[in-house]
């Protein structure tokens, strides 16, 4: 079988798979989000903590739960790590710098899990098990509960209540995250994936000398990284080491955590609203980016222009040899059109065009099909403006979900959309003003810029991997990049949240002739065409001083 044939197979049995899935998981993230039943463990949790598991919140007291609750998940893992030397499992590893400590604090937290450091050589079992790995975990949650108070907001009328955020965050995490990652862990063990707490073995190799392996906790931190599409990795080579993804077939299954809750939740969204068609027609739009970015990624990839290229066959430099451009090229369009970051190949190393499709995913707004629930709330918004679009065009009043979009609706939407390329573009432009953060770039010219643009991209849009040619492990970096993780992560979450409770207090209309079928093949097109001109073209002078000029 040859490389092209594979690839398509592979391909074709992620599709299936994820099209398998797609109901069943949809319609129980949407029963778990709207039972009025709460399990047993719940609400002895609810007790312990205060918590009324039957209260909703309006969405200023749901917003400033999720603020102070990552506040102090912030908090916690920076102590966390300052500590280490102190601690169980620490291996004799040294307390974490103060500057990586907030870096990787923010990162975590924010679902980017952007690492300027290495983690066999940084970071403890326990700072591993105890504070990464749950902030894999809730990260996840509170995307899916600000996605949930989202659509409340479309299917409730008259009201100031958006949902209860802690009974959401529970719920994700007991019913949903934990018991997927449990099934999956077992089977990445069972692939060879490495799991136990060991730190340094010494073994003899064939040549005579000594070589230390480092093991630890991998198998439950990697199912978790991509099911709640974090990122990160055990090893600084993340998923590209063999003891995080030994084998094809784990690559595989990688992939297909990235993408099963994002490509369940529109599934979710159209139950929730009591109108599947919904659902369809946004998933439409993610599978069109999706596939359009495998397909592209994968011909610039497999392009033979160079004397290592065409002696290679392809483009195969910082490629896995185990999987090829094929897995690569599905692998990185997953992993960048969704909050994910994790890569079992350097993206650094791709071609011009084909490195610079992995930046243009994420400056979508890691939408297609995106982070877990920040990806489905980002193209709800988009959904929002594309509708004021065609009211504009024919003038009458916008309506969605039979919610009028206004003045006030429009400026949160209009906002959310907004901060994240300002913070890219305006973190990219600070850092090439000043001479010592260029003198961090491995390369000069467009590819240096390049690293720049990736890094602030990434970092905004709470994606996480990296043009690893960068030595971003520096005070000024860590600390600009986690200001942006944090900025990039909670300020469109106001506006969401913001639009939620605006949508919540409105009182539904009734659908006529002149109302825009959202559900249809010309609304597809119309998102997909906003998404491209309000979203894309913001950034495509960018593009054209990095990866368009190199490639050209």
């Amino acid at each position: 079988m040859g490389p092209t044939l594979a690839g398509w197979l592979q391909a074709s049995v992620l599709v299936a798979a994820l099209a398998a899935c797609h109901r069943p998981l949809g319609d129980w993230i949407a029963h778990l989000l709207t039972t009025s039943r709460h399990l047993r463990v719940e609400r002895v949790l609810y007790r312990l903590t205060g918590v009324d598991g039957d209260a909703d919140q309006r969405w200023p007291v749901y917003l400033r739960s999720v603020l102070a609750f990552s506040a102090v998940s912030v908090l916690f893992l920076y102590g966390f790590q300052r500590l280490q030397s102190r601690l169980l499992l620490s291996l004799g590893l040294p307390a974490v710098r103060p500057d990586t400590a907030f870096d990787t604090a923010a990162s975590f937290v924010t679902n980017t899990n952007w690492q300027s450091y290495s983690g066999e050589t940084t970071m403890g079992h326990l700072v591993q098990l105890a504070g990464l790995a749950v902030q894999n975990f809730v990260s996840a949650a509170v995307g899916i509960a600000v996605v949930a108070a989202l659509i409340r907001g479309f299917t409730r009328s008259r009201t100031d209540r958006v949902g209860n955020f802690w009974v959401d965050l529970t719920r994700v995490v007991l019913r949903l995250l934990l018991p997927l990652s449990l099934v999956f862990a077992v089977v990445l063990v069972a692939s060879g994936t490495v799991q136990n707490l060991h730190g340094l073995t010494e073994v003899h190799t064939l040549a005579g000398g000594t070589q230390s392996i480092p093991g630890g906790p991998v198998a439950s931190q990697e199912v978790i990284k991509m099911l709640g599409t974090n990122g990160g990795g055990f090893y600084n080579a993340n998923s590209a080491h063999p003891f995080e993804n030994p084998n094809p077939f784990t690559d595989w299954l990688e992939i297909f955590l990235i993408l099963l809750i994002p490509v369940a939740l529109p599934r979710t969204f159209g139950r929730m609203v009591k109108d599947s068609r919904q659902g369809y027609a946004i998933l439409s739009v993610m599978a069109l980016f999706w596939v359009a970015s495998v397909a592209l990624i994968s011909f610039f990839e497999a392009q033979h222009h160079g004397v290592a290229a065409q002696a290679a066959g392809a483009a195969m430099e910082g490629k896995e040899q185990r999987f090829g451009i094929a897995a690569s090229s599905l692998f990185a369009a997953s992993t960048t059109l969704t909050s994910t970051g994790a890569v079992d190949s350097f993206h650094d190393s791709f071609t011009p065009f084909g490195g610079g499709l992995t930046i243009f995913n994420m400056m979508l707004g890691e939408i297609a099909p995106g982070g877990v629930g920040s990806g489905l709330y980002g193209m709800l918004v988009l959904a929002v403006v594309a509708v004021f679009v065609a009211g504009l065009m024919v003038g009458r009043t916008p309506e969605y979900l039979g919610k009028k979009l206004g003045a006030r609706e429009m400026k949160f939407a209009s906002l959310s959309i907004l901060t994240t390329p300002a913070i890219v573009l305006v973190g990219t432009g600070l850092a090439m003003t000043l001479r010592g953060e260029r003198a961090d770039m491995l390369n000069s010219g467009p590819h240096g810029f390049s690293e720049v643009l990736y890094a602030f991209t990434s970092a905004a849009n709470n994606n996480g991997s990296a043009f690893a040619g960068l030595n971003a492990a520096t005070t000024w970096w860590n600390t600009a990049l986690g200001l942006a993780m944090l900025l990039g992560r909670f300020l469109p979450m106001v506006f969401v949240l913001a639009l939620a409770g605006s949508l919540a207090r409105q009182q539904p209309v009734p659908a006529t002739e002149g109302t825009l079928p959202t559900h249809r093949p010309l609304f597809v097109g119309l998102l997909s065409a906003v998404v491209l001109i309000v979203v894309g073209l913001t950034y495509f002078p960018a593009l054209a001083l990095g990866p368009i000029a190199e490639g050209l």
